[in-house]
């Protein structure tokens, strides 16, 4: 609930990221409030969500630098019945424009659906940026792989996710039989999660990956902090040479169909 402290940690960050030559610094969601709806004044906090907004426009401007603000929880008609709070990702261009917004689609559990919007069955967005086609999810969205299948088949190269994913998200059940059972969920995603002290169920873990290496940096468990990473994306031009799923999924007839034509198969052979 420390807006303005908040934003000035994002904003140290991002400027030393930027002092590094980062072309993008991506943040954790709800890294400006935490997500505690029913504090009597989250509600009243979410409704400076364009403030905020325009201030890291300012700021990648500024800095030359391209953001991903986290998530950043929006009110909209406020005391109205079409009152609703929704999750929102920007990607923020180094000049300052929104090259595109993403809703948080799949919320998770009545611990978001009582209190935010979701964007239902809105298609998955894809957004031309100074890093090429971008597309991006929300936490868990990250569990349904459709979204990633949509987003490749609109040409993504590069999928953000920011995530505010906990430790005591798993189930008494689950976390039974391994305290950090979270922490393996996550353990091969691309994604800025929230980081924060030991023994309060922050998970950290937040890390970048690619085809071939794996992860490229990795905060480690709890850490809250900043890394900066040189990204060959010619790394995801090889792996699509060699696994073909782009060219996979931009077939009109791809559904997981194929037929061997032994006729083919005899020709190919005679030449």
């Amino acid at each position: 609930m420390a807006l303005e402290a908040n934003y000035a940690k994002a904003e140290n960050f991002i400027r030393a990221a930027a002092k590094q030559d980062a072309e993008l610094a991506v943040l954790p969601e709800y890294h400006l409030l935490n997500w505690i709806p029913n504090d009597e004044k989250f509600k009243e906090a979410c409704g400076h969500w364009e403030t905020y907004l325009n201030k890291y426009r300012a700021l990648a401007k500024e800095c030359n630098i391209n953001i991903v603000p986290g998530t950043i929880v929006e009110l909209h008609d406020a005391g109205t019945e079409n009152e609703r709070l929704e999750n929102v990702a920007y990607f923020i261009t180094n000049k300052g424009d929104i090259a595109g917004k993403y809703v948080k689609k799949n919320l998770w559990g009545s611990i978001e659906r009582l209190h935010l919007t979701s964007s239902s069955v809105d298609p998955h967005p894809v957004f031309d940026t100074p890093l090429g086609k971008v597309g991006m999810l929300i936490c868990w969205d990250l569990a349904f792989p459709e979204a990633f299948r949509e987003m490749i088949a609109k040409g993504a190269k590069l999928i953000i996710i920011p995530t505010f994913w906990t430790l005591s998200d798993c189930s008494k059940a689950g976390l039974a039989i391994n305290p950090s059972s979270e922490a393996l969920f996550l353990d091969t995603i691309i994604f800025a999660n929230a980081g924060g002290p030991p023994g309060k169920g922050y998970a950290g873990l937040s890390q970048v990956c690619v085809p071939y290496a794996g992860a490229l940096t990795r905060l480690g468990s709890h850490a809250e902090g900043m890394a900066v990473v040189d990204l060959d994306m010619q790394i995801v031009e090889d792996a699509e040479e060699n696994y073909q799923v782009r060219a996979d999924l931009a077939r009109t007839d791809w559904h997981y169909e194929y037929r061997h034509n032994k006729a083919k198969e005899t020709e190919e052979a005679k030449l």
